[in-house]
């Protein structure tokens, strides 16, 4: 439990977990438009899990 908690509270996972907070925050102020917001999500949320995905493949090859 303890190791899932450091992981999740890597930077990146922190500017990720804000961004989201962000952009929910202004889209449900209706200060950015429903696309704006899925591009920009979507964005983010690949960048997280392509970073993710690339870490577990090159421990893997090590």
């Amino acid at each position: 439990m303890k190791e899932r908690i450091n992981k999740l509270l890597t930077v990146k996972s922190l500017v990720t977990l804000v961004l989201t907070a962000v952009f929910s925050v202004l889209a449900i102020r209706r200060d950015i438009s429903t696309d704006q917001f899925l591009t920009i999500f979507t964005v983010v949320i690949g960048f997280y899990f392509g970073t993710q995905h690339e870490r577990a493949v090159n421990h893997k090859e090590e």
